[in-house]
């Protein structure tokens, strides 16, 4: 690797702040926001949206789309065509 030209890559906190759930892992991602973890250091730290704590595929909380309805509304506006 060329030196001085890839970002530092370094300890970061990831915050779902909609769960209360975060994690500490390394990237090379930027904040101005800092926290103090666990173990007593601090890290800076990115709020994100959506996290595996969050996310209705890893929790299993889905909602079921009225799709008897869309298919309804289809046949009505092109009808069947043969």
């Amino acid at each position: 690797m060329k030196p001085g030209i890839h970002p530092e890559y370094r300890p970061v906190v990831f915050r779902d702040a909609s769960a209360g759930f975060a994690f500490l892992t390394r990237s090379t991602a930027t904040s101005g926001k800092t926290v103090e973890w666990e173990d007593g250091n601090t890290y800076p730290v990115i709020d994100v949206d959506v996290s595996s704590a969050s996310h209705p595929f890893y929790t299993g909380r889905t909602r079921n789309l009225d799709t008897a309805g869309r298919v309804e509304r289809f046949r009505q506006r092109y009808g069947t065509r043969s």
